[in-house]
């Protein structure tokens, strides 16, 4: 949602009237708290005067939490700026690779434990890519399956393995990355490798499912892998990982109605020609289902592998090219540039216009802070006693 405006319906407004009657944990109730507080009072704010017609606005900070549906869409636009300008004028590949339902248990109760990195790099020998960890279902709002996302550029050469001659060298083509079903075969065991052990050294919770039926069951499966080029550019799939940096679950716009007691949104039946149908849950069980979003502390949803890693990206990516195209210019945004004027250059939202004449400047003539009121105060009110 661009900057400045606002939904009807928002999810802060269903959990003000259902978050109390919740069983939470801190990190859920702390990101509870600053949805609650965004765009209010309770944050600070400024007043700003229009320079020719005098009108008077009142703006309230954000709570700039990445679990927050009304913040973030500046912060995405701007992360996805950042990343294009690591991009190769070479073709790139798109891989999704998809969990089944039946380890929805493992994923939904271990958190950090369960993060996908080791199979990830067990599974790559690529210059460079991204994986992003999503956990979301458009309908019902919980977290039905884990896929990592990852944009690969093609390489000179990728592993391969040809029985009884040991490993040998594929290359790929423009249209052709590797074997899907030889990646299916070795993602899956490389995944349930990780959740044996986890079961073994007894750090996995199930709750009262047996996990080594689950892992039975998973086994059995044709997990779902898709590779393909990305039919709009690599551009199209970077601000598509764009939307993992903020927010999650469910966006405000995607609210219809909310009568205190049942929630109806919209989402879209894939199953059905990917039709947008309305589905309704009672409140306490969607602000239930939305908070099961909210990640572990300086947990990383998007990871960097190869010569995108963080310690090596800038020396390799200049001297890729170099060798490529060394007069291909940079996206860069304008240095120095201001949020106002990123939000203006972005989504042509100009929030230091007046919105009432649409033709003075609104300028700021006071500002206060935030509220006193400690946070860890008002995430205590959220936490039912003996939780």
């Amino acid at each position: 949602m661009p900057c400045g405006e606002r939904a009807a319906i928002t999810v802060a407004d269903v959990l003000r009237d259902q978050v109390a009657g919740l069983r939470t944990t801190h990190e859920q109730a702390k990101a509870a708290a600053h949805i609650l507080a965004c765009r209010t009072g309770r944050l600070g704010g400024h007043v700003a005067v229009c320079d020719r017609c005098g009108y008077t606005h009142f703006a309230y900070h954000s709570c700039r939490d990445r679990h927050c549906p009304t913040c973030g869409s500046l912060d995405q636009a701007l992360w996805a700026e950042a990343q294009l300008q690591h991009l190769l004028p070479v073709s790139y590949f798109h891989l999704v690779f998809t969990v089944p339902a039946s380890l929805r248990s493992f994923f939904a109760r271990n958190g950090r434990a369960l993060a996908l990195r080791y199979p990830l790099r067990r599974l790559r020998d690529d210059p460079g890519d991204d994986g992003a960890e999503g956990t979301t279902s458009r309908r019902a709002c919980r977290p039905p399956h884990l896929d990592p996302e990852t944009d690969l550029p093609p390489t000179p050469s990728l592993p391969g393995h040809r029985r009884g001659t040991g490993p040998r060298r594929l290359r790929p083509s423009r249209s052709y990355l590797l074997p899907r079903r030889v990646l299916q075969i070795v993602f899956r065991a490389k995944l349930l490798e990780k959740l044996e052990a986890l079961l073994r050294d007894r750090k996995a919770d199930v709750g009262r499912h047996s996990g080594h039926e689950l892992l039975r069951d998973a086994r059995r499966l044709d997990w779902n892998i898709d590779i393909r080029r990305p039919l709009l550019g690599a551009e199209h799939v970077v601000r598509y990982f764009a939307r993992y940096t903020r927010r999650i679950a469910i966006s405000d716009r995607r609210l219809v109605r909310d009568d205190g007691h049942r929630v109806t949104f919209r989402w879209r039946d894939r199953a059905d020609g990917n039709r947008q149908k309305l589905v309704s849950l009672e409140g306490s069980l969607f602000a239930q289902r939305f908070l099961q979003h909210v990640l572990p502390p300086r947990f990383v949803r998007i990871r960097r592998y190869g010569l995108l890693s963080n310690r090596i990206r800038e020396g390799l990516l200049a001297r890729c090219r170099e060798l490529l195209d060394p007069d291909r210019p940079l996206m860069l945004a304008p240095p120095g540039e201001t949020r106002a004027a990123s939000c203006r250059r972005i989504f042509d939202v100009d929030l230091e216009r007046c919105p009432k004449c649409r033709d003075g400047t609104l300028v700021v003539r006071a500002r206060w802070r935030a509220t006193r009121l400690p946070i860890d105060l008002v995430v205590a009110t959220l936490i039912p006693r003996g939780s």
